[in-house]
């Protein structure tokens, strides 16, 4: 009788555990980060009146017989589910999305406290703590590296209230675009102006180009400064330049013109006055035989007028026209040749009768009219070849001077004439040849003198059975077709070349923090057909800035530019580009450190993560560098990884510190600690610190916090259950209290 008042008074117990537990539960349906937990029941030792005995022979095996002695709560489970995340208005509120806790500590990290309770803040001394006041543990960021090390000790987070941040002095300028390859180009810029003098430089600084020659420390680079200290005077190839509409030239090996500048011109001696028969071919022109003719040796000016008449008969193959000067006693034909027509120049032979007939000379020659041929260097070299009567060029500057030297002497132009005179009858020693800024090559012909010679400027294009003329370049020289009197104050001017170009530019800062505006300018050089293009590098800073250390004027090169090439495979890839452009020097001049290191990242060789150059429009696709300006801190977010992210106000954003979490083996093993408090024990493990969405960890969601998991329907209906199990042990006790009295009862 009495077991069963014992068993009553267990369950009473244990229920009250239960419902101790439950209620605590409920009063925590609002405490942020709380897990619920459950009474977990066990029954006691039972009483055994009669042990089991086995199965002997035809009888059976009995069960024991025994007395349960009640129940008690063994233990207490508590349910680690994920609580709901609800959003806050409070930036430094945080929540774990999945496993682990917060760290916290009271005592500079000797001793670690763990919660699910993220509703962190700052406190006067810039401490980020908890409700409790207890510092949140992670990593802080190096200010040497400027990294954050989450594999270093866990310690305090604390970000100092009025933070600022040093100026960062850039290192690397990081640049990604395309460079067009195609026949077409959009962005393209004028070819760079060029003066009458070849291989001058002006070293001085005077504005003047100088004479090779003139100054001890002279170069054929062909590099000059204006008033801003750039670039602006080089030769370019011209087998890369495009026209005003962006069309490429492409000019090839045995391209080229006809360019003269008069007409070609052969002058006869009056022949001897008799009657007198040349057969056909007796004078050939241009290789063109004339037809018979027969003189009657009464009147000069007649007979000549008959050779003149068979000459222009085959005026149409030769291009040659035949007039009589009848000048009394110095009677003679004139033969002139425009240049138009498909035949150029005049040559005369004559054989037989011939020069006794028309008075010209065997051999005689006027070849005023020049073939002007690119080359790339691989089968002729540039210059005048041995006879004189073609002129190789490669650059713009080599075109140049070729046209000037002929325009200064119509007929031999590797003698050329000596300013100042003596003038001959084929020379023009003021003529100039120059290209303007805007990429025309201009002729002048300023000879005001009764010296000065007429120009009349023919071009047409060379054509052979191995050479198809260049339309695009016939068009654009072809220009200069046309008439300068002598002291003409006009010039004639072709079409303006070009070459495809491309230009980026960055902020740089210097250590005080100072900006300075880097330009880096493209202009394609040359271009092969197998090994691809190669493209000049320009890189600019305004001064009184200094790139790579270069004294100025050191070679003509100002000192503020570096000047390199970059190379492209034939797939557009990225084959090599010059170090003087990619490891820069900078001083800044204004007080900063000097000799500022910059790495100008155009991409990996053979890659296609920098500079390319396709058939598509040039383009910058992304250009950055790592300096900054010194600034103060204005707001700090939290990012997924529990980075605290600081903005300043030189609009600069970095990691400041990490919140680290811990992870445990056995979470229900923690022990709890009041105030949403937790700590290991010997049976929760050791914690295992690190970042957030890693090695198991959930992430955290800034400005939110993890609600309670409580359900309190099911709460709710586990107290009914409690309490009904509760009274119905009370009944077990009220019963047996009832036997107790009948069996009192009895003895009465």
């Amino acid at each position: 009788m009495l077991k069963s008042l014992s068993s009553g008074v267990s369950g009473l117990q244990a229920h009250q555990i239960a419902m101790d537990v439950e209620s605590n539960n409920i009063a925590n349906v609002n405490t942020v980060g709380f897990k619920y937990s459950r009474a977990n029941f066990s029954n006691l030792l039972s009483q055994v009146n009669q042990i089991a005995t086995a199965p002997q022979g035809d009888l059976g095996g009995k069960n024991s017989t025994g007395v349960g002695l009640g129940t008690t709560v063994s233990s207490m489970t508590r349910i680690d589910s994920q609580g709901s995340v609800q959003n806050t208005d409070k930036n430094t509120d945080c929540a774990i999305q999945g496993d682990g806790f917060f760290v916290v500590s009271s005592d500079g990290g000797k001793t670690n406290s763990y919660t699910r309770n993220g509703d962190f803040s700052f406190d006067a001394s810039g401490n980020f703590v908890d409700n409790n006041g207890y510092v949140v543990q992670g990593w802080l960021r190096d200010p040497v590296t400027g990294k954050v090390d989450s594999t270093a000790p866990i310690a305090p987070i604390s970000i100092p209230p009025g933070l600022t941040t040093p100026a960062q002095a850039s290192t690397e300028v990081v640049l990604k675009a395309n460079l067009d390859s195609g026949a077409t180009v959009n962005t393209f810029g004028a070819i760079s102006a060029l003066d009458s003098v070849h291989g001058g430089i002006d070293l001085n600084g005077n504005g003047t180009l100088d004479a090779p020659g003139e100054l001890n420390n002279e170069t054929s680079n062909l590099i000059l400064q204006d008033a801003n200290g750039l670039r602006t005077e080089h030769a370019e190839n011209m087998n890369v330049m495009v026209d005003g509409s962006g069309n490429a030239l492409l000019l090839q090996n045995g391209q080229g013109e006809n360019i003269g500048f008069k007409s070609a011109q052969v002058s006869g001696s009056t022949p001897a006055l008799s009657a007198t028969v040349a057969a056909a071919g007796d004078i050939n022109i241009n290789g063109y035989d004339i037809p018979a003719v027969t003189t009657s040796g009464v009147n000069a000016v007649a007979d000549l007028t008959l050779v003149a008449a068979a000459i222009n008969s085959m005026q149409t193959s030769t291009g040659v026209t035949a007039t009589v000067d009848s000048t009394v006693g110095s009677e003679h034909i004139v033969l002139s040749n425009d240049n138009s027509g498909s035949q150029k120049n005049i040559s005369v032979t004559t054989t037989g009768n011939g020069t006794a007939v028309s008075g010209l000379t065997n051999g005689a020659t006027d070849a005023p009219m020049k073939s002007f041929i690119y080359t790339d260097g691989s089968v002729n070299q540039v210059g005048w070849n041995g006879a004189n009567d073609t002129y190789y060029f490669t650059t713009s500057e080599d075109l140049r001077n070729g046209l000037q030297q002929l325009a200064r002497d119509y007929n031999n132009p590797l003698i050329g004439p000596t300013v100042g005179g003596p003038y001959t009858a084929d020379q023009n020693p003021l003529a100039t040849v120059t290209v303007d800024s805007a990429g025309k090559f201009q002729v002048s012909n300023p000879d005001s003198s009764a010296n000065g010679k007429n120009i009349n400027i023919t071009v047409t294009p060379v054509t052979s059975a191995t050479t198809i003329a260049n339309t695009t370049f016939n068009s654009m020289i072809g220009a200069l077709s046309g008439s300068l009197p002598a002291g003409s104050a006009s010039t004639r001017s072709s079409q303006a070349f070009n070459v495809p170009t491309h230009s980026a530019s960055i902020d740089v800062y210097d250590s005080l923090g100072s900006k300075h505006t880097v330009k880096i300018d493209f202009r394609k050089s040359s271009f092969d057909p197998t090994q691809g293009s190669t493209w000049d590098v320009t890189v600019t800073v305004p001064i009184p800035s200094t790139l790579n250390a270069s004294p100025a004027g050191t070679l003509g090169e100002p000192s503020n530019i570096v000047i390199g090439s970059v190379e492209f495979n034939p797939d557009g890839s990225l084959r090599n580009a010059s170090n003087v452009i990619t490891n820069l020097t900078f001083s800044g001049n204004n007080g900063s450190l000097p000799n500022q290191p910059i790495n100008l990242s155009l991409g990996t060789t053979g890659a296609f993560d920098g500079l390319t150059s396709f058939d598509s429009k040039s383009a910058t696709s992304g250009i950055s560098q790592d300096g900054y300006t010194g600034g103060d801190l204005v707001g700090i977010r939290i990012d997924q990884s529990g980075t605290l992210v600081g903005s300043f106000t030189n609009g600069r954003s970095f990691g400041l510190a990490q919140i680290a979490m811990a992870k445990f083996a056995n979470n229900g093993g923690l022990s709890a600690d009041g105030g949403n408090l937790y700590t290991q024990s010997a049976n929760s493990g050791d914690p295992i610190y690190g970042t957030a969405a890693t090695g198991g960890r959930g992430f955290i969601q800034s400005s939110a916090l993890e609600s309670s998991n409580v359900d309190l329907s099911r709460s709710l209906t586990e107290l009914i259950v409690i309490q009904r199990g509760y009274q119905a042990n009370s009944k077990t006790i009220t019963t047996s209290d009832q036997l107790l009295q009948t069996l009192i009862g009895l003895k009465q």
